[in-house]
């Protein structure tokens, strides 16, 4: 069995440990904002940690000087993290040693299936280089999903069940470019980071499933999940770096701030400095205004 990396909630540790984990992939936009704010303010709420991770695993889709950039403007909008900031690219080490242990183990091999072939397996994997009676020594890297968790409790949305085959499918971990996987990297990174809660947008959903699933291999306590609406500006096309969303401004944050909080159902708070804002927010959030929907259409 793995070693595990973190059993649970010490006694003397915070109740409650919340992030928010951009990739520096641009600035932060309307999107941005609702999860930093939905993930702070739940934080706040429970009296304890916001802390801020900056997934930067995926070189190709980075811009230069957008951590920077991504950092400032939480500094702007008042949202200030405890403790020092994570950046994944500082524990790709770890990554690595997690997965010459799944590796030594059996609980993951390499695969150099191709998109075309998962496709034509009706595009879910089949775990057939899992079954080769020769061990593969390069390609990608699955996991055994021996897990296969299908269905999981969220905090907003309720009890929730994906598709079977896409939760038992043998997940990839590490690419075959050589670049970490998310659901590797996240799931170690909020184990690493004590996280209690994950707070964040509803496009992740079905992924929970998969992150539960692995902190169950690696015998990890899986944090509770609370999904948030996305911002889209027609129906499935949500606001993202990648569709060039508007940055939000980081000279006048307040209306961006009421905006954000009237997008989640909660009050929206006087016009003052943001840390003001912030304050009063925080004291009357209330996650059962949150809608219970997976998006909700704005003008952009």
């Amino acid at each position: 069995m793995i070693a595990p990396i973190y059993k649970g909630i010490s006694v003397n540790s915070p109740a409650y440990i919340g992030r928010f984990a951009p990739s520096p992939s641009g600035p932060l936009h309307f999107g941005s904002l609702i999860a930093a704010l939905g993930s702070y303010l739940r934080a706040k709420q429970q009296q304890g940690k916001w802390l801020v991770r900056i997934e930067d695993i995926d070189p190709p889709r980075e811009v230069a000087g957008a951590s920077s950039d991504i950092l400032a403007t939480l500094d702007a909008y008042g949202l200030h993290w405890d403790d020092t900031e994570l950046y994944q690219s500082q524990r790709l080490a770890v990554y690595q040693h997690h997965i010459d242990q799944l590796l030594a183990q059996d609980l993951a091999y390499y695969c150099q299936c191709t998109r075309k072939q998962i496709q034509q397996m009706g595009g879910v994997y089949n775990s057939q280089c899992g079954q080769l009676s020769t061990t593969l020594v390069k390609g990608a890297i699955r996991i055994r999903n021996t897990a296969q968790i299908a269905s999981f409790n969220d905090l907003v949305m309720g009890d929730l069940r994906v598709i079977h085959s896409f939760a038992a499918e043998d997940f990839i971990i590490k690419r075959s470019d050589g670049l970490y996987a998310y659901q590797l990297a996240v799931v170690l990174d909020d184990a690493f980071q004590k996280i209690t809660e994950v707070v964040r947008g509803c496009d992740l959903l079905e992924t929970s499933c998969r992150q539960i699933s692995m902190n169950n291999i690696l015998d990890l306590i899986s944090p509770q999940w609370l999904h948030l609406p996305l911002a889209c500006t027609e129906p499935g096309f949500k606001l993202s770096k990648q569709n060039y969303a508007n940055a939000i401004d980081i000279k006048r944050p307040q209306a961006s701030i009421n905006a954000a909080l009237g997008f989640l159902g909660q009050q929206t708070v006087d016009i003052d400095d943001v840390d003001v804002m912030l304050k009063q927010a925080g004291e009357q959030f209330n996650i059962a205004h949150i809608p219970q929907v997976s998006e909700i259409l704005i003008e952009q």
